[in-house]
């Protein structure tokens, strides 16, 4: 069954490639991937795969495919949407859609998981159990597209659930998997400085948003260092700092925001807190007033742990995996979260490192790209573990 399984995708490795090279040409952004939804579900609708239902949870895809034996029932996830990024590239294929780019490898997902899905369906009559093929949308952007659609009933009696991402930032032939939590809880906060403008040569006369603003970004960066267990991981990052005027002109309002990342629910709930009694603080110290929004975003992604000895045993098994080793926790967020919060499951890494490449573009970055290989090693894992979970 694996030899069959590993022979057939790479057989079909080709049209992984060509599929993802046209989904790369034309992204659309989160929550507004209709043209990607018509296409996953065109090609099921062409293999002849009847039980396909769209519009889950939003612009979602789930595709369900029946063994000829009783089973359990595996569930593998992929998301499809792009990011509000300017392509630099230079490929061949890059986006022709201005300002919008697959910068982060979704692309590469939704192929691996199409092709893996034909393959499945293939070989149903040979199969036990059933295969929820599960295409997300929108996970760029919190509240992201995982919770309606398991609210709409995606998870229905799913027993286990895999999901990978393919991982620029480390070498081909490298898997990575953690029991436990792998990526942070990912929030997101705003704050409006309500200063008193004026002229530049009279300050005496203003409420100066932007000194008031750095004092701020200051004081918030001692919540990590100063509050928060050594032993504990957090992270308060400013992303932006915005006070446009003119330069003779003392700033009427200054806007900042930023993230927070976190693993510990009592630290994220903490921080929170801090974020707030320290702009409240900062401000009233200033005599200036303020706005804050604090927006909780995805939780953390916890694996569980058999299911991830289970995934990493399926890995070593997979020819292009040389390495399959055990990672630290990553800062990123992910709503896969929210599937391992209703169903066991795990989520791993693929190594996607361009070749030749010794520092690779990051993830989101106008330059991205990933290793196309990667995405039959990704088949591979996520067949030989559902296929596999037959017989655990």
């Amino acid at each position: 069954m694996k030899e069959k399984l590993f022979k057939r995708l790479e057989q079909l490795y080709e049209e992984m490639v060509e599929i993802r090279r046209y989904l790369h040409q034309h992204p659309e952004l989160s929550f507004q991937e209709k043209k990607t939804a018509a296409y996953i579900a065109n090609y099921y609708h062409q293999l002849g795969l009847k039980d396909v239902r769209t519009g889950v949870g939003g612009t979602g895809v789930v595709a369900k495919i029946k063994g000829g034996r009783p089973g359990k029932t595996i569930a593998l996830r992929a998301d499809f949407d792009a990011l509000p990024i300017q392509e630099e590239t230079g490929l061949p294929f890059q986006s022709i859609v201005p300002g919008v780019m697959h910068a982060c490898g979704h692309d590469g997902h939704t192929s691996t998981l199409l092709v893996l899905a034909k393959v499945l369906f293939e070989m149903r009559d040979e199969l036990s159990g059933q295969y929820i093929i599960i295409h997300q949308h929108a996970e760029e952007i919190s509240p992201g597209g995982a919770k309606p659609m398991i609210e709409d009933g995606c998870l229905d009696g799913v027993d286990t659930i895999f999901g990978t991402h393919l991982w620029a930032s480390i070498p081909y032939g490298t898997l990575h998997y953690r029991s436990g939590p792998i990526m942070a809880a990912a929030d997101r906060f705003e704050i409006t400085i309500k200063g008193y403008g004026g002229h530049g040569a009279q300050p005496h006369k203003t409420k100066d948003s932007i000194v008031i603003g750095s004092q701020l970004i200051m004081n918030l960066q001692q919540i990590v260092s100063r509050k928060v267990d050594p032993i504990e991981s957090a992270v308060l990052s400013i992303g932006y700092f915005v006070a446009d005027n003119s330069f003779n002109v003392i700033a009427d309002q200054a806007k900042l925001g930023g993230t927070v990342r976190t693993f510990n629910p009592v630290i994220q709930d903490m921080i929170e807190k801090e974020v707030r009694r320290i702009v409240e603080g900062t401000c009233l110290a200033a005599g200036c007033d303020y706005d804050i929004k604090y927006n909780r975003g995805y939780p953390a992604v916890v694996n569980h742990e058999a299911e991830t000895e289970f995934l990493a045993e399926c890995a070593r098994e997979v020819p292009e995996l040389s390495t399959v080793e055990e990672c630290a926790p990553e800062m990123g967020g992910e709503d896969f979260a929210y599937y391992l919060q209703n169903v066991k499951g795990t989520f791993f890494f693929t190594g996607a490192k361009p070749d030749n490449v010794v520092n690779p573009y990051p993830h989101h970055h106008p330059k991205f790209d990933i290793n196309e290989q990667s995405m039959l090693a990704a088949a591979r894992t996520l067949g030989w573990a559902a296929l596999k979970s037959q017989l655990a």
